[in-house]
């Protein structure tokens, strides 16, 4: 597979980038895309062997699910039931943005993300060019763009540097505006929980929901 790196800086190559990134998501592979924190690597949230692909190329096994990237409330909305008061309080005021959040999503899904057990970590990102591709694909399976226990990828070439030709498509837009993952907050229980600290504080969260526990608590 040739792997091909687009300049989004330029708009000639920022559109042709897009078309060849979304052919290349619907032919099964693997593409880098920033997001509005770090660099992550993208697949077909709906192709397992897509899926099975990217868990490769980052060198991790099936018991770290992949996350997946959204594009609209409406999108989200198709892939969950029942999305609580407090997600959608959480979405309000932190979409598009650096928050996960950890949903059970709707059982017809014919999807194969790891060893969800019926959840899925789901984010909108506050990127322009990732939230164009996503337009186009449809939800996105994306993992930090690096190899397992490496630190995350803030440009383009870190990302190249450690997932090389296991990716088709490369989309540069410089270095990633918030070089920190996102905040994880747990909604499958009866209490929301924080499972990673990351560029949303603890009690930036709990000023829309006061009750989330911190996963130390």
């Amino acid at each position: 597979m040739s792997t091909r790196v687009f300049d989004c800086a330029k708009p000639e190559e920022r559109e042709t980038g897009l078309d060849e990134a979304a052919s290349a998501i619907l032919r099964g592979e693997l593409v880098v895309l920033p997001t509005d924190t770090v660099y992550g690597v993208g697949a077909d949230a709906f192709s397992a062997a897509a899926v099975d692909a990217l868990l490769a190329a980052k060198g991790r096994d099936r018991s770290m699910p992949v996350p997946v990237l959204v594009g609209s409330q409406p999108m989200v909305d198709a892939l969950v039931d029942n999305f609580s008061d407090h997600g959608r309080a959480l979405t309000e005021r932190f979409w598009p943005g650096a928050l996960t959040l950890v949903v059970r999503h709707t059982t017809h899904l014919a999807w194969d993300l790891g060893e969800t057990r019926g959840t899925v970590a789901v984010r909108m990102p506050d990127h322009p060019l990732a939230v164009e591709l996503i337009a186009r694909t449809g939800p996105l399976a994306t993992s930090s763009a690096n190899r397992s226990g490496h630190p995350p990828a803030a440009t383009m070439l870190d990302a190249r540097l450690q997932l090389g030709a296991a990716v088709a498509v490369y989309l540069d837009d410089g270095p990633s505006g918030e070089a920190v993952a996102s905040s994880i907050v747990d909604l499958t229980g009866d209490v929301p929980r924080l499972l990673r600290a990351g560029a949303i504080s603890l009690d930036a969260l709990r000023e829309v929901v006061p009750e989330i526990e911190d996963i130390d608590d």
